[in-house]
């Protein structure tokens, strides 16, 4: 059975649709089959992995407002072993149209329960926002994975985040825990970085995975191609860093299992 994991982060532009993606490719390159589900209206995990926005295109927006089945969504990318469930900006509507239905925020997980013994990891690129969408997926989910960049207002919302996953917990999905935190876009000549560390690790504690995530052009770069950094440049320090990741997060899961 699947282990479905929810990225997210309610702040932008701290990584988590890159660490979505890369993460995901190297865990399938690894040989796991994994799905990544785009959650986020912008769909930028769904170019990220070369996806043509097409009108034809069937999306997660198909499948939660009930026009098609889960499975005719989904589909393989150039990367073996990973597949996606797109999104365009239409999934933008279904925030709206999710709050007249009936047990509105465990519609995904319904969804997923079709497919989730078909991969090893289903992967959840959530929308950067605490709204239906994220509440659907965190409802789904085993794990959260929160990304973090090595910034002063790094821990601002945090706390609004945490009380959001403490109440999906409580009301919605008790066996929801913590899966981890990854410090992303981090500069080590920075002493403002280093003592922004030291505070994600006193307030996370083991939970902050040893692995970080560099500045880097590459990986900056690789989205606008449509391919994962494994597939751009494999040997640059962003594609580097997200394989020692994937090896940390599947040698923690082996251990948990």
């Amino acid at each position: 059975m699947g282990k479905i994991i929810s990225f997210v982060n309610q702040k932008g532009g701290v990584g988590k649709t890159t660490t979505c993606v890369n993460l995901s490719a190297f865990i399938a390159a690894s040989g796991k089959k994994t799905l990544l589900v785009d959650m986020d209206p912008q769909g930028n995990a769904s170019s990220g992995l070369g996806v043509e926005k097409g009108n034809n295109l069937k999306t997660i927006y198909s499948v939660l407002d009930g026009e098609c089945p889960i499975k005719e969504a989904i589909s393989k990318t150039m990367v073996k072993n990973l597949s996606i469930l797109p999104a365009t900006v239409d999934l933008a509507g279904a925030e709206i149209e999710l709050v007249a239905v009936n047990n509105r925020e465990k519609v995904l997980k319904e969804s997923l329960a079709e497919v989730k013994d078909e991969f090893d990891f289903i992967m959840i690129d959530c929308p950067p926002s605490l709204g239906l969408l994220t509440i659907n997926a965190l409802s789904a989910s085993d794990t959260v994975l929160i990304p973090i960049q090595c910034e002063f207002y790094a821990l601002e919302g945090l706390s609004q985040l945490m009380n959001t996953v403490k109440l999906v917990k409580k009301h919605l999905n008790p066996e929801l825990e913590i899966e981890g935190v990854i410090m992303t876009m981090k500069d080590n000549r920075s002493n403002l970085v280093q003592q922004v560390s030291e505070q994600i690790k006193q307030y996370f504690g083991k939970k902050v995975f040893e692995t970080t995530i560099p500045r880097n052009i590459r990986l900056a770069e690789a989205p606008s191609h449509g391919v994962p950094v494994y597939l751009y440049d494999s040997k640059c320090s962003g594609a580097l860093a997200y394989r020692a990741m994937a090896e940390e997060f599947l040698n923690k899961n082996k251990r948990r299992a």
